[in-house]
């Protein structure tokens, strides 16, 4: 059945009161629960937005304050401390409204804490759920804080919080060093496996900041979590962690689906399924979602759907495409499924599509791809092959676990 969808106004974050009865404890619980002696009589930098909240809802900010902890300075990453500023738009620094603390914004002219931003701080503390795919911009926040923690010589604490895609998975090419960015700034695949805790001890051991300089860094685990443990598995709340991420089924398909940010398709910005639902006025639903479903690709399906973005591309102009939704997130390719969906609109539409070389390499961070893609037909894109690359990812990203690798160990 066709969709036809309407945009109106959303709410960014999910009422409190819609938290489920987690079995997962956040970082950010142990935290308080466990080591509030790791900030006591010192001075705190706080990392964090919208999502920094325990498993009951309330922002860590909040609960830190109240226990009277000194938070002297917040840091906001892109998107803003409340997750109100769209994609790409610079974020100011100023005052928190609720507490007075002073903002500093880490998505502008300044994307690394400078000296002045740290003055008087003692530890830094990162709290933010990511979707966990190489080009969020929280994980290039989180190393560039780091590195300037390093330099100060003052400690960094990661509050650490589930990967959405899980802990497992790996997908995508391992970024090539000439597409290093803001959007990919470490040797990892598109799809990486770990947690934003693990991942920052990967960074700091395996040298990969600037200098070669180390962070002194706490991972306060998880209690829990597993790496098999789907996001609904949790028990947490979903906060929508960007404007336009604002369900765990769209953090499933953003790794397949972001890189028509490079291509003129939208990729449902201004719509209540963004990433989900991609399109453009030159496509044809029906004609897209029998050729995209006809590859048979696991673990997705693709249906037709009509729609008018409220912003971004073809604002105002009806589109039409697909709607995606994953079914098996165990089977599905998301960077495959990906090039499947730019090749077959390129080939259905070679006098509208437009690709942007530049943005679609960084984004997937690997130039070589491209001209791949471009001259190979479906059953070749299904048959790349970056196991070996990724393999040897997985072998040393696990010196870096903190979490059972199977559901029924420990965690």
């Amino acid at each position: 059945m066709r969709l036809t969808i309407f945009f109106g106004k959303l709410l960014l974050l999910c009422v409190p009161a819609c938290l489920l009865h987690s079995q997962v404890r956040v970082g950010a619980d142990v935290f308080i629960e466990a080591h509030l002696g790791l900030v006591k009589g010192k001075n705190v930098g706080l990392i964090t937005n919208q999502t920094g909240r325990l498993a009951s809802g309330d922002f860590f900010l909040d609960a830190l304050l109240q226990r009277s902890v000194n938070v002297i300075a917040l840091f906001g990453p892109e998107h803003g401390i409340r997750g109100e500023a769209a994609a790409g738009e610079s974020v100011r620094n100023g005052r928190d409204v609720e507490t007075g603390i002073p903002i500093y914004s880490l998505y502008g002219d300044t994307r690394k804490p400078t000296p002045d931003m740290l003055r008087n701080v003692d530890v830094l503390i990162y709290d933010i759920q990511d979707v966990g795919a190489r080009f969020y911009t929280y994980i290039s926040t989180m190393a560039l804080a780091m590195e300037a923690a390093a330099q100060a010589k003052i400690s960094f604490v990661v509050l650490d919080r589930p990967n959405p895609l899980g802990g497992i998975k790996v997908d995508g090419p391992i970024l090539e060093d000439s597409l290093k960015s803001f959007v990919g700034m470490f040797p990892i695949p598109v799809v990486y496996g770990m947690t934003c805790g693990e991942l920052a001890r990967m960074i700091n051991g395996e040298g990969w900041l600037a200098g070669n300089v180390k962070a002194d860094l706490t991972v306060i685990r998880m209690e829990g979590w597993k790496r098999g443990m789907a996001w609904e598995a949790t028990g947490l709340a979903w906060i929508r962690t960007s404007p336009n991420i604002p369900t765990s089924s769209t953090a499933k398909v953003y790794p397949a689906t972001c890189f028509l940010e490079a291509t003129n398709v939208s990729e449902g910005r201004g719509t209540p399924r963004p990433f989900q639902t991609i399109g453009a006025p030159f496509i044809e639903s029906d004609k897209l979602s029998a050729t995209l479903t006809d590859l048979h690709l696991e673990g997705v399906t693709f249906n037709p759907v009509s729609f008018t973005p409220t912003s971004s591309k073809y604002k105002g102009i009806e589109c039409h495409g697909v709607f995606i939704e994953v079914t098996d997130e165990q089977s599905f390719q998301p960077v495959i499924t990906g090039l499947h969906i730019i090749r077959r609109i390129e080939q259905m539409y070679p006098s509208d599509f437009i690709l942007k070389t530049k943005p679609f390499d960084r984004l997937m961070g690997s130039a070589g791809i491209r001209d791949l893609v471009a001259n190979v037909e479906s059953a070749q894109i299904t048959a790349i092959d970056w196991h070996e690359d990724l393999d040897a990812f997985k072998s040393a990203a696990s010196r870096y676990f903190l979490y059972p690798l199977t559901d029924d160990a420990d965690g």
